[in-house]
């Protein structure tokens, strides 16, 4: 049995990625999987930049309004919901188009990546647990900067749990851990995949990037960030480490001003789609649509992606 079809379109925040996804999934018969961190929280629309239902002009999206706001969310749980969702996808015969700026959820499902643990409580787990609370997550890092210092660069000396992990991965199977990262990183892909990154001129990004800050406040983001609190979502949660929401939370506890909330979000999203770009620059096989060599003509863009998918076999 051969590969099955997946698109992935993603590109920095603010680039213009939910039309052309709309557009595109229109042409090819396609469901749209969101890869974002923040859309997958009911009650986050505005600072999440939420497509509509409007927008949605009855295409079917999935990860969207799925959990809670004061509920977990990371790379592994978005890996098992989103072959869900593929697997249903297929069976209606459609093709998953893959849309969104969170590239290490994209490499998680192109890849296949294993994130699977060695969940047994193992002696030497204890061992290592007893060892962080009697001598500090200092003492523990200092043991795998001896066996494995890549993964002891990567990991924080007070993320104990990752510690802890990469310590007994080295101690099952005499490998070390960002070795096997790394091997997972190189994986081809798991599917028959198009793999497009849009992008724009950086100061026209930028300038976008401004404009939608503002629109959120225009649209009522503080009063967004209100009604979580009412909720009960607090500074340590997941959903509120997303930008636009931790600022407003801190204005809102009176440790900023709204000017000064509003500077570090335009901020941190510019550093944030500089970010984007760097990692899919690291990605192999990415197809680049410069929206300024398509004169920004969304027909043109589409037709070169139709024509791209058709060279793949994928349409």
């Amino acid at each position: 049995m051969g590969k099955r079809p997946l698109i992935v379109l993603t590109g920095p925040t603010a680039v213009g990625k939910t039309k052309l996804s709309i557009a595109l999934a229109k042409a090819i018969n396609g469901e749209i999987i969101s890869a974002d961190s923040m859309q997958v929280y009911k009650y986050m629309d505005i600072g999440s930049a939420k497509i509509t239902a409007e927008e949605m002009q009855g295409v079917t999206h999935h990860l969207i309004d799925v959990l809670e706001p004061t509920e977990d969310f990371n790379v592994v749980i978005f890996q098992q919901k989103c072959r869900e969702c593929m697997e249903g996808i297929y069976e209606r015969g459609h093709i998953p188009i893959l849309t969104g700026g969170t590239g290490f959820y994209i490499q998680a499902i192109l890849k296949d990546v294993d994130f699977t643990e060695n969940e047994e409580d193992t002696p030497y787990r204890r061992q290592l647990e007893e060892i962080a609370r009697m001598e500090g997550a200092k003492v523990l890092h200092e043991m795998l900067l001896k066996v494995d210092p890549e993964s002891a660069d990567a990991i924080h000396q007070n993320n104990v749990k990752r510690t802890i992990r990469a310590l007994e991965f080295y101690h099952l199977t005499g490998l070390k851990i960002s070795d096997h990262n790394e091997k997972e990183k190189e994986k081809e892909s798991a599917y028959d995949s198009c793999y497009f990154v849009l992008n724009d001129e950086r100061s026209k990004l930028y300038e976008r990037i401004d404009q939608r800050v503002d629109e959120m406040l225009l649209k009522g983001l503080v009063e967004e960030v209100e009604h979580l609190r009412k909720l009960g979502c607090k500074r340590g949660m997941v959903s509120m480490q997303g930008l636009g929401y931790k600022e407003i939370l801190s204005f809102l506890e009176g440790e900023i001003t709204l000017e000064e909330a509003i500077y570090l979000i335009k901020r941190d999203t510019r550093h944030f789609a500089k970010r984007q770009l760097t990692w899919f620059r690291r990605e192999k096989d990415v197809i680049w649509i410069d929206k300024k060599e398509f004169m920004y003509d969304d027909k043109k863009i589409l037709s070169f992606m139709l024509e791209k998918m058709a060279q793949a076999g994928i349409v």
